[in-house]
């Protein structure tokens, strides 16, 4: 089974910010940085370190920045760009 890496994304952003029943909410056009409390600086270290686990990636420092958060779509592309070519990533 494989599961898409937009579905994955929005499980890890909810689970790591504990988002409860407002992950379910969550689409690529989000907003997430400055307009979601549980994104502080606190946050933003836990989401990263979850994504590099999750996707077996690491986020360079070069690209560690707003507009690496600045959606969950933004999260995505990146994510697809860094994996080695962007299909769906199977499910664990």
């Amino acid at each position: 089974m494989t599961t898409s890496v937009l579905d994955r994304m929005k499980e890890v952003v909810a689970d790591t910010l504990g988002l409860g029943a407002r992950g379910a909410a969550l689409s690529e056009t989000s907003p997430l940085l400055g307009s979601m409390p549980e994104l502080d600086s606190f946050g933003i270290v836990q989401l990263a370190i979850a994504i590099e686990k999750q996707f077996g990636i690491t986020i360079a420092d070069d690209d560690f920045g707003s507009e690496l958060f600045a959606t969950l779509g933004s999260l995505v592309a990146y994510i697809e760009h860094r994996t080695s070519d962007g299909r769906p990533i199977a499910a664990e």
